[in-house]
């Protein structure tokens, strides 16, 4: 029994000596980042700009410096354990956060993100030399640098490859927002020529242009040429019938064109009846339908 309460005595010693190094180190850092605050982004900056070319510029390494530094400092001044401090400092992640994007948005590669952060890990130990001649504090406000710009490093990727997910996103839902025009064929006749695949998303986007066309143009009559769409499955049926009635309920007549022989075939072995849909092999015997739907009156409805 003695023999363990001198082992748990100890190791609470320990456990006490070890959260006094730890405040010590993170007051140390403190210091540093308030007194040196100007040094450390002059030396930050040029580690930057010799290491690779800056995309941002002098000035607008500067300006993030200043405010990843000035976030820091504030965070080592609480109670935070250095190694927590990305991870529950809401000010620190927003400095790293804007970091990382700004050099994904302007094309730099991750590993130049990284780099920046190996360097103010180098600006930190230097400074660190400065303040204290210490081996014992030096080793331990050293490991405690370690932890926090390893973990900011790690926040960077992260949100780096976050922001070129997103980029990703928004350039494909660019392309397929240009992929799926809507043409004003004659007065209050649209067309959309769709090619490729149609999927969900796609089938959204299509329905939201050709409706939001047919109120502009007070259109009443709307043409979808598969032509260019490579295959027809019950998928693509069911995405085309829901265009179709929105079309519909908009007070407009939708056409389908383009129905090769293949794809009347599929759509036939399918079991998919686009019977009450007026269908046309070409756009142009779609476009002439259109024409006496126009000449006829508007309740004027064409089958087959």
């Amino acid at each position: 029994m003695r023999t363990h309460r001198r082992v748990a005595t100890v190791i609470c010693r320990e456990d006490a000596l070890h959260g006094t190094e730890e405040v010590a180190a993170r007051d140390l850092l403190a210091r540093i980042f308030a007194a040196d605050q100007d040094l450390l982004i002059d030396d930050w900056v040029r580690l930057q700009l010799a290491d690779s070319p800056a995309q941002l510029g002098e000035e607008g390494l500067r300006r993030e410096a200043k405010e990843l530094l000035g976030a820091l400092h504030g965070a080592l001044g609480t109670d935070l354990p250095p190694g927590q401090v990305v991870e529950r400092d809401e000010a620190v992640r927003s400095a790293l956060r804007g970091l990382s994007e700004r050099r994904a948005r302007a094309g730099a590669a991750p590993s130049a993100t990284a780099q920046a952060i190996f360097a103010l890990k180098r600006t930190a130990l230097t400074a660190l030399e400065r303040h204290t001649d210490d081996p014992a504090a030096r080793y331990t406000a050293s490991q405690a640098i370690n932890q926090l710009l390893d973990a900011a490093g790690l926040l960077t990727f992260s949100v780096y490859v976050e922001g070129r997910e997103e980029i990703i996103r928004r350039q494909h839902q660019q392309m397929v927002e240009l992929s799926t025009p809507v043409v004003r064929l004659w007065r209050q006749v649209l067309a959309v020529p769709l090619i490729g695949t149609l999927d969900s998303a796609r089938t959204q986007v299509v329905m939201q242009n050709l409706l939001e066309a047919i109120q502009t143009h007070q259109a009443r009559v709307a043409i979808i040429d598969i032509t260019g769409v490579s295959t027809v499955d019950t998928a693509v049926a069911q995405h085309l019938l829901q265009t179709v009635s929105a079309v519909r309920l908009m007070g407009a007549e939708c056409l389908i064109s383009g129905v090769r022989p293949s794809i009347a075939q599929t759509i036939t072995q399918l079991g998919i009846d686009l019977s009450h849909i007026v269908t046309r092999g070409s756009l142009a015997d779609a476009l002439a339908t259109a024409m006496t739907l126009l000449d006829g009156p508007r309740t004027h409805a064409v089958t087959g």
